[in-house]
């Protein structure tokens, strides 16, 4: 059985950083795509970034530049960098893995069928 485990939220003013980070346990194959997405309150889920073994990652808009994502296979760990945080980052972020074995299709973090269960972030202004 597939588990996640986040940590690393928390309250910052803008301008501040945090490091996000996402065991995985359980997960049996050698290649991967996991992600972040992030969910505000009254709002739809949001995929933030995502990556996979072959070290390709990719970002919304909003946050390329100021987040980073990464993972440290020996461990299995996501992590997610975000400096220069934003008020309208506030959100519970939640990293996240598919083990479906999909042909022709990555679902977006936001779809993926494993999730943690979430860490909050709040940025004041």
């Amino acid at each position: 059985e597939i588990h996640l485990v986040e940590s690393g939220g928390g309250s910052v003013q803008a301008g501040g950083s945090l490091r996000l980070s996402c065991v995985v346990s359980g997960y049996k194959y050698s290649d991967y795509v996991m992600g972040w997405f992030r969910q505000a309150p009254g709002k739809e889920r949001e995929g933030v970034a995502s990556i996979d073994s072959n070290g390709q990652t990719a970002y919304i808009d909003s946050v390329k530049g100021r987040f980073t994502i990464s993972v440290e296979d020996a461990k299995m760990t996501l992590y997610l960098q975000m400096n220069s945080l934003q008020p309208e980052d506030t959100a519970m972020y939640y990293c996240a893995v598919d083990d479906n074995r999909w042909i022709g299709y990555t679902p977006p973090p936001e779809k993926m069928n494993h999730v943690g269960q979430g860490t909050q972030v709040t940025v004041s202004s």
